[in-house]
């Protein structure tokens, strides 16, 4: 039985068709994923491959360089012949050990080995942060290559694609496989060649974008028959699509990338021109809408904005006075006049997003950067801009529209890696059939986790976290302190400079310096203040001094929307046997209180009631997902009823 299980005609076969589940499939699935427990190594029999792994280490290791690359080749022409067998996995997860020992001097110990296996298998492996994913990924990334199935190696951002790519193409050239790395500025034709290569890093935004244009380019001929029929005819040339299709995906922060950004669509959109942007109905709507009294006219429930009924009856009212144009119909006028309160009373600038170079860029809320080509749609955009004094921009119309969840469904081969999927295992399951294995640690975390501090203003917060910063950085350490938004971070190093200590900042708008930043922040007495930019895939080296002084101290300044946030935060300290130390602080002014009642806000001491409403906005994200989930399945339900089902 072969560990890798992809269509013998996947090369083929550009991507997978999606079927929806049957009434009765649903039920059962919903049901697995409540009962849905992490998969023991143990059981998977992932440990029995590792004495077959270490004897052709053994031997691989007595080899010099001319006979490791006849072993290779032969392992390649095998591995096209006979397949992805478990004695052929065996042999070129050996393979990739070696070279990476020879060219990185890092050979991979058992634990990546068997998170290897588990994303080689299908499935989500959960490592423990500072674990070494990256390496970890070469082995099924190497492996999948090696028998000529392209790869993509998806992560959050531009930064970590680049690096990752970069750090391991040693080893890919090597083993004879073409690496390359897809960033957000690359133009299409520099895109399509990296597209070509064996091993592709990118982000999921770029990813799902470039398949979008694709779509668009391959319009009517979506079908892997019908693209067949197109170029027989010539009426379809492949060479100027930009994906090679959607094989084997190997997902970094799995549950960052599939859930957390997976509430919202990713719309592809081109300019509607300028006639389309009526200037006066978007300051109408937005002067009318600096008019309407919170409780009173509108109300604010699970992050959403809605008009009360004497708010309805207001506008009506006041859109009488306006006169004709948008605000004659009724859906119109409340859909127009809603949006200007989301505008005015939701977003928030340097939280949602910043204003630079006299424009609106849209801040990412699960990383803190920047999304520099991203905005909002309907009016939206031109509002905010209206608000912050901006040009307008040009107004968008929607060409392409995708879910995460439909797109990752897509791939013949998906599996993932991170940190954190235990909270979220069961919805892993019932979205993507993705079952996570948990990994044990190389070594034993020496992570101390300090008491809570609670306090009660926000001024309080900033002043105590200066003292605590220069008490651990006078004892030789090294201090990361982590902020919610970009405002909070911006506020504690204003505090920090009022008293005379240097620090670094990592947040939206210090992006271009990030590897610089995180290059610095190990040394002895090192400050760095940053938004959850320094959260996944930062990796912080630590000065033998820093270590030998107890490592270095992370403060979180306030819970994030995910638990699972605060523990990466978290794991960037005390990684891989290094010492370190965490603690939160939070104050009565933390803004996750708003998810709480005014009841609700009353009853428990404080961090009780944070992880309280921590709870309640994961769920409420959950039920979100959920929605957007089944609105994809009837989606498919009646493309499928009408004919033109994928």
């Amino acid at each position: 039985m072969p560990l890798l299980k992809l269509p013998g005609d996947v090369l083929t076969r550009p991507e997978r068709t999606l079927l929806p589940p049957g009434s009765l499939e649903r039920p059962w699935h919903w049901l697995r994923s409540k009962l849905h427990r992490p998969a023991a190594i143990r059981r998977l029999g992932l440990r029995s491959q590792l004495p077959g792994i270490r004897r052709h280490a053994d031997r691989l290791a007595t080899l010099d360089a001319q006979a490791l690359s006849d072993e290779r080749d032969a392992l390649r022409q095998a591995l096209a012949r006979q397949g992805v067998t478990p004695r052929l996995v065996r042999h070129a997860f050996a393979l990739v050990r070696e070279v990476s020992r020879r060219e990185l001097g890092m050979a991979h110990h058992d634990v990546q080995l068997l998170g290897g296996l588990a994303m080689l298998g299908g499935r989500i492996a959960e490592m423990h942060t500072g674990e070494g994913k990256t390496l970890t990924a070469t082995l099924p990334a190497a492996t999948a290559a090696l028998a000529g199935i392209p790869v993509h190696v998806i992560t959050v951002n531009d930064y970590l694609a680049a690096r990752d790519a970069e750090l391991m193409t040693p080893v890919y050239r090597a083993l004879g496989l073409s690496v390359a790395a897809v960033v957000h500025e690359m133009p299409p034709h520099e895109r399509r060649a990296a597209y070509a290569a064996d091993v592709v890093y990118c982000t999921n935004k770029e990813l799902v974008f470039d398949y979008l244009r694709d779509t668009q380019l391959l319009g009517r001929h979506r079908h892997p028959l019908q693209a067949h029929a197109a170029r027989l005819l010539g009426e379809l040339h492949d060479e100027r699509l930009l994906l090679r299709g959607l094989h084997f995906a190997i997902v970094d922060e799995a549950d960052s990338v599939m859930l957390d950004e997976a509430r919202t669509p990713l719309i592809l959109s081109g300019p509607a021109g300028k006639d389309a942007l009526d200037i006066e109905l978007l300051d109408q709507a937005l002067a009318l809408a600096g008019e309407f009294e919170e409780d009173a006219h509108f109300v604010r429930e699970s992050g959403q904005i809605h008009l009360t009924e004497r708010g309805r009856e207001w506008l009506t009212e006041r859109a009488q006075a306006l006169g004709g144009g948008g605000w004659v119909g009724r859906s119109r006028r409340e859909w127009l006049i809603q949006q200007a309160l989301v505008a005015r009373h939701h977003f928030q600038r340097d939280h949602h997003y910043l204003v630079r170079h006299g424009k609106v860029q849209i801040i990412d809320e699960h990383t803190g950067r920047v999304m520099a080509d991203r905005s909002w749609e309907k009016g939206l955009q031109q509002m905010i801009e209206r608000l912050e004094g901006c040009e307008p921009s040009e107004p968008n119309v929607t060409l392409a529209r995708l879910t995460y969840q439909r797109f990752f469904r897509r791939y013949h081969h998906l599996s993932g890696m991170t940190g954190t999927a235990r909270e979220v295992r069961g919805e892993l399951w019932r979205t993507y059939r993705l079952r996570v294995v948990a990994i044990p640690p190389h070594r034993p975390s020496k992570r101390q986790h300090w008491p809570t501090v609670s306090l009660a203003r926000q001024a309080e917060k900033w002043q105590w976290i200066a003292t605590r910063v220069q008490e651990i950085a006078g004892q030789g350490r090294a201090v990361l302190v982590t902020t919610v938004n970009l405002a909070d971070s911006e506020a504690l190093s204003q505090r920090l400079a009022e008293v005379g200590i240097e620090h670094a900042m990592l947040n939206a708008r210090q992006d271009a310096e990030e590897a610089e930043t995180v290059a610095r922040a190990g040394r002895r007495g090192a400050v760095t203040v940053a938004t959850s930019m320094a959260g996944r895939g930062t990796d912080i080296s630590l000065e033998d001094e820093v270590k030998r002084a107890g490592g270095l101290h992370v403060i979180v300044a306030g819970h994030h929307d995910a638990s699972r946030v605060d523990r990466q935060i978290a794991g960037r300290c005390a990684r891989q046997g290094d010492p370190g130390s965490v603690e939160l602080v939070v104050c009565e002014e933390d803004a996750l209180l708003d998810e709480l009642t005014e009841w609700q806000r009353r009853i428990g001491q404080l961090p009780t009631r944070l992880k309280r409403a921590q709870r309640r906005r994961e769920a409420r994200h959950a039920r979100e997902r959920a929605r957007l989930l089944e609105a994809d399945w009837r989606e498919d339900e009646q493309l499928g009823f009408s004919g033109k089902s994928e």
